[in-house]
């Protein structure tokens, strides 16, 4: 039994729909459990209906529209009987958040984020679900809200593993006996108040290994538009080169710097249990992509990894005193406070400076620890990182910036740098 996982890119209008049809085809004596994310932008699109529903800063059925337009094209494409019953499927669930929006939020921002936003993963799986069978690929649509089970962190929930495990073999583990593809959702799980939760952004590659994990695969296969784990954004270096092969160490350690390929949290589970995974193209499927197992990285390769949008914030006492334990644990508290992760952090005697995400909840840090420290930020920064690093690697990346604080290891080399046009 193996488990795919398909984004929104894989399935952003009919013929990409088309294509993972054709891609499952060629897999006609495995046991597959398909997880999908929401269809292109959507989850975007979703996010600025949550916004305007709770916020009241726009009209929320209006941008709730756009979405039901972009699904109504897809569909157009995908289906010429305009009473398939795929259409009652999506109106419904369409309708059930037109519903909702008509009300006034009953709980906070992240609350009402999850219940809006999982919309995206349910459509899409009702739309690949009813195409599929249309075209003689039987499978069984899955609730992933019966099966992925956590706590109430919503926009970040934490799996509760051995509910998760029992509802996974009792759901999908007995279907798996009498269907050949079972189709869910990536991202999205549920409390035990029944309300739905989100595994965090990208978090469609996480719920890809609970269910491998669960389910001992013998595989996870995420497909993408690139070929492979590659050691550089081609956005930034056109002659990025893939990966043929990295170890569980490199891919954690890759994700945890910002490489956007894989959902941090993806590896662990996977690695629990030697389930090996592949990156592959669904541009070309029949190409060998990046295999992630026991084996060890390429050497002499080396990873670039860039995050934009950050901030560096420098924290220093206002009595010129030491920047001791203490400091350092009221410090954190307040970064778990508002929900706000660290990229790098960096201290000497009287001050401690770290790197985050250009947040909209920057404001309010600051007035915090401004109650009790001096503090300095500069925004419109980057975080470059360096595995491997080389002179050459070096001198490719800082071209036209200025480095603002600098941290290497053996293998590890991190920037915060100013473009020099800032």
């Amino acid at each position: 039994m193996k488990v795919f996982k398909f984004g929104g890119a894989s399935v952003k209008d009919a013929n990409a729909v088309k294509n993972v049809a054709e891609i499952i085809k060629c897999y006609p004596g495995d046991k597959l459990v398909v997880v999908i994310s929401a269809m292109g932008k959507t989850t975007n699109a979703l996010e600025e209906v949550a916004k305007a529903f709770f916020y009241k800063n726009g009209d929320a059925k209006e941008k709730l529209q756009v979405v039901i337009d972009y699904h109504n094209t897809i569909l157009t494409g995908l289906f010429e009987d305009k009473k398939h019953p795929v259409f009652e499927d999506t109106n419904g669930l369409i309708s059930a958040l037109d519903w909702a929006l008509e009300d006034e939020p009953i709980k906070d921002y992240d609350f009402e984020y999850d219940q809006i936003v999982s919309v995206g993963e349910l459509l899409s799986t009702k739309i690949v679900s009813h195409y599929l069978n249309s075209v003689g690929i039987a499978c069984k649509w899955v609730d992933a809200r019966d099966i992925i089970q956590t706590d109430n962190t919503y926009r970040d929930a934490r799996v509760d593993w051995p509910l998760t495990e029992a509802a996974t073999n009792e759901t999908a583990g007995a279907l798996l006996n009498t269907h050949s593809v079972l189709i869910t959702q990536g991202f999205i799980g549920c409390t035990s108040e029944n309300y739905t939760t989100t595994l965090g952004r990208e978090g469609s590659d996480y719920t890809a290994a609970i269910l491998a994990y669960c389910l001992n695969a013998e595989s996870v296969t995420i497909w993408k538009d690139v070929p492979g784990v590659l050691n550089a954004d081609p956005k930034y270096f056109p002659d990025a080169q893939k990966f043929d092969k990295l170890s569980y160490y490199d891919s954690i350690e890759l994700t945890y710097y910002g490489a956007t390929v894989i959902h941090p949290k993806t590896i662990k589970p996977l690695e629990n249990k030697k389930i090996p995974l592949y990156v592959k193209s669904f541009i070309n499927a029949d190409k060998e992509g990046t295999t992630i197992s026991d084996a060890p990285m390429q050497p002499h390769l080396s990873s670039y990894i860039f995050k934009v949008n950050q901030v560096l914030v420098s924290i220093l006492p206002k009595d010129f005193s030491f920047i001791a334990e203490e400091s350092l644990s009221e410090i954190f508290s307040i970064f778990t406070t508002f929900n706000i992760k660290i990229n790098l952090m960096q201290n000497s005697a009287i001050s401690f400076s770290v790197c985050i995400d250009d947040t909209a909840r920057l404001d309010e840090l600051m007035g915090e620890l401004k109650k009790s420290y001096k503090v300095l930020h500069n925004k419109g920064l980057e975080l470059i990182t360096i595995r491997n690093y080389t002179k050459e690697g070096f001198d490719k990346v800082l071209t036209g910036k200025k480095i603002l604080l600098e941290q290497r290891t053996r293998n590890t080399a991190q920037l915060v740098v100013l473009p020099e046009n800032e």
